[in-house]
């Protein structure tokens, strides 16, 4: 067990004993432990397999490829339309944890497998990106930030891009590409 996992867990405000009895399941599965991106992680042969995290209504493990894993159960949970690889099963109390311990073991088990076999997720390679009027708009009137927007890596566009398109009114569509027009013209991306 990782000290810096104990931290974590010890320290977590919500769903403490759901994932301390996540954390207890998947170490049965003989994956390395470590802390990634502030949650728990569990590896294979330093492939990420597994992490479990909380939120505010409900804590989850997250497969990392678990768009390949079989699902038998219908319990996996993509978590937006454009997370294409990681899958998630959603916990709400102790209980559901403990009452499902074999279904999700074999769940890990088989995440395992796709990772021993070297599997790999195949991404939607979506060139089409869809400009929200308003901030096509700011580029034709602007040639500096189009040239700016330009140089981003397509990672960094789309990025922009869908924090641009989710809102549903205009006006906040408008708001968010103000504020955010500095960011780009300096060619950096959201989380520079």
């Amino acid at each position: 067990m990782n000290p810096k996992v104990d931290d974590f867990l010890n320290k977590a405000k919500k769903w403490q004993d759901e994932l301390k009895q996540l954390r207890i399941l998947i170490h049965g599965c003989q994956l390395t432990e470590e802390l990634k991106w502030g949650v728990p992680c569990y590896t294979y042969q330093n492939n990420n397999v597994v992490l479990i995290h909380g939120f505010k209504e409900y804590c989850a493990m997250l497969f990392t490829k678990g768009a390949l894993l079989k699902d038998k159960n219908g319990i996996l949970v993509q978590q937006t339309e454009n997370v294409q690889a990681g899958r998630q099963i959603r916990f709400t109390n102790l209980k559901e944890i403990i009452e499902n311990e074999a279904i999700l073991k074999s769940y890990i088990l088989e995440a395992i497998e796709i990772e021993k076999a070297g599997l790999k997720v195949e991404f939607n390679k979506n060139n089409e990106m869809q400009f929200p009027e308003e901030f096509q708009k700011k580029l034709n009137e602007n040639h500096a930030l189009k040239t700016a927007f330009d140089t981003l890596t397509p990672g960094r566009k789309r990025a922009y891009l869908l924090h641009f398109s989710q809102p549903k009114q205009s006006k906040t569509r408008e708001a968010r590409v103000e504020k955010w027009v500095p960011q780009i013209l300096n060619e950096k991306g959201m989380n520079d």
